[in-house]
C-alpha cells in the first residue's frame, strides 16, 4: 500500500490575528525534534527530506504547511513512529511540546557566519519591522472583512427557520454518530484545512478526506447554521469518547469548517466558497442548510444588497491577501541574507543525524 501524506495547516492568519494550534497536533508523541534557526536556513528542506525518507519506508505522514507561504513546511508528524520534526521559531514558538514527549532542539544557527549577519544587522531589523507592519495591516483588513461578513450573515439569520435548523442539526448528529460511543478519553485535535495565504485562499480538503469513506458536504449561505451544526456535532462526539479532528475556519477562527471522526471513517465539511466542492466520491452526500432552513426566495429578494456586500467583502479580504504577499516578498529578501551567510554542509550533518535516528526506528 502506498504511504499516504495528509496536508493541513496548524496555524492561520485570521481576522483574530495569528492563531496557533501546533500544540494540539503534537499530542501523544514520544519524540519531537524542534528546529531552531532563522529564515533560509533549510528547515523546510529538512522536513521535505524526512517526508521523502518516510515515503520510501512506506510510512504515512502528516505535513504541516506554513500559512504565510503554503509552499513551505512548518512540520512533519509520523504517526506510526510517534515522532515529529517541527519548525520551532517565531511566530510558532514550540516549547515545551506535549507532556511525555522527549524534545530535542536542533540548532541550525551553528551553520551561519555570525560576522556576515552582524554586518547586515540594521538591514535585517528593518526588514523584520516591515514584515510585522504587513501582518498588522493584513489582520486589520481581515477584521474589517469579518464585520462585512456579519452584515452578510444578518440577512440570512433574519430569514431563518430556526426550528428547521435545530431539527436538521440533530438529525445530522444522529445520522453521523449512529449511537456510537467509547469508554475512553477522546483525542481532540484542532487544525485548519485552509488558510488565507499570499497566494489567496488555499485548502487541503482533498488531501485530508481522500481516504474517508463517507463525506457530508454542507451547503448554505453565511449565517445559515453550518458552523453551529459542526460545533454541536464535535461536542457530541467528544462527549461520547470519539477521537475528533476539528478544523477551524481560516478566516474566522471562532467558526468551524469541518469535523472529521477517524474511528467512524466519516467527515462533514463546509463546501461553500472559498472552498467550493461538489460530490466527487460514490458515498458523498449533500446537506443543504439554505434549502431546508431559509425562507424561499431570500437570495432573489436581497440580490442587490447581497451583491454590494459580496463586492465589499472580497475587496477588503483581497487587500489583506496583498499585505500577506508583501510580507512574503520581504521574507524572501531576508532569506537571501541568511542564505548568503550559511554553510549548508553543516545543516546537512544535522539533517542526516535526524534521518539516521528515524531509520533506526523503522
Amino acid at each position: 500500500m502506498t504511504a499516504k501524506t495528509t496536508n493541513y495547516f496548524a496555524c492561520g492568519n485570521t481576522a483574530q490575528g495569528f492563531i496557533d494550534f501546533f500544540a494540539s497536533n503534537l499530542q501523544g508523541l514520544d519524540k519531537v525534534f524542534i528546529l531552531k534557526g532563522g529564515p533560509g536556513m533549510g528547515k523546510s528542506t529538512i522536513i521535505r527530506s524526512i517526508n521523502a525518507l518516510c515515503g520510501d519506508k512506506g510510512l504515512c505522514t502528516e505535513l504541516i504547511h506554513c500559512s504565510s507561504d503554503p509552499n513551505s513546511l512548518d512540520g512533519i508528524i509520523v504517526p506510526k513512529l510517534k515522532l515529529a520534526v517541527v519548525d520551532g521559531t517565531a511566530p510558532h514558538v514550540i516549547e515545551p511540546t506535549a507532556p511525555g514527549a522527549v524534545d530535542e532542539y536542533v540548532n541550525l544557527g551553528i551553520a551561519w557566519d555570525s560576522v556576515k549577519l552582524k554586518a547586515r544587522k540594521d538591514e535585517i531589523l528593518l526588514i523584520n519591522k516591515k514584515i510585522g507592519e504587513c501582518f498588522k495591516d493584513a489582520y486589520k483588513c481581515f477584521a474589517e472583512g469579518l464585520k462585512i461578513h456579519d452584515e452578510w450573515e444578518r440577512i440570512y439569520i433574519k430569514n431563518m427557520n430556526f426550528s428547521n435548523s435545530n431539527t436538521l442539526t440533530q438529525q445530522t448528529i444522529n445520522l453521523i454518530l449512529i449511537n456510537r460511543s467509547f469508554n475512553k478519553a477522546p483525542l481532540v485535535k484542532h487544525r485548519f484545512f485552509g488558510a488565507s495565504t499570499p497566494l489567496g485562499s488555499v485548502d487541503y480538503i482533498e488531501s485530508i478526506t481522500s481516504g474517508i469513506n463517507k463525506r457530508y458536504l454542507l451547503k448554505g449561505r453565511p449565517g445559515t447554521g453550518k458552523s453551529t451544526l459542526l460545533k454541536k456535532l464535535a461536542s457530541a462526539a467528544i462527549e461520547r469518547g470519539l477521537d475528533t479532528e476539528i478544523y477551524h475556519c481560516g478566516f474566522d477562527v471562532n467558526s468551524l469548517d469541518m469535523v472529521l471522526l477517524p474511528e467512524l471513517d466519516v467527515c462533514i465539511f463546509d463546501s461553500t466558497a472559498p472552498h467550493f466542492y461538489e460530490p466527487s466520491k460514490p458515498n458523498d452526500e449533500i446537506i443543504d442548510m439554505y434549502e431546508k432552513c431559509v425562507k424561499p426566495g431570500t437570495d432573489e429578494k436581497y440580490q442587490r444588497e447581497l451583491q454590494g456586500i459580496t463586492s465589499r467583502y472580497k475587496m477588503t479580504v483581497q487587500k489583506g491577501i496583498k499585505r500577506l504577499a508583501d510580507a512574503k516578498a520581504l521574507h524572501d529578501e531576508l532569506e537571501k541574507i541568511y542564505i548568503g551567510a550559511m554553510d549548508f554542509n553543516k545543516t546537512n550533518v544535522l539533517r542526516d543525524d535526524i534521518i539516521k535516528y528515524i531509520t533506526e526506528l523503522v
